[in-house]
């Protein structure tokens, strides 16, 4: 059953945008998993199928790696205050 959302789901709001976030690196890591699953497979029953195989993971892993310490440590969910106007109503004369 899929997450239910209280309102209306907006990036400015934090707790959504840190959900988002943490979903999307789940994704990350699933497609890192299946490629590379798939890849060394193949590479174990024919080595010289994907000789580029290391080059493949060995990029793709500390990208992975910078994605999970943006979310984790790095990304401040604080709220963010909005911002004010000068004149929120500009049909009111001066």
């Amino acid at each position: 059953m899929p997450p239910r959302w209280p309102r209306k789901p907006t990036r400015e709001d934090p707790a959504y945008r840190k959900l988002e976030d943490r979903i999307n690196f789940a994704v990350h890591v699933a497609a890192f998993t299946a490629v590379n699953s798939g890849l060394w497979f193949f590479n174990t029953l024919n080595p010289e199928w994907a000789p580029w195989a290391n080059k493949v993971t060995l990029t793709w892993l500390p990208v992975l790696v910078a994605n999970a310490v943006y979310i984790f440590a790095i990304a401040d969910y604080s709220p963010v205050p909005l911002a004010s106007t000068a004149d929120p109503d500009p049909n009111t004369e001066p």
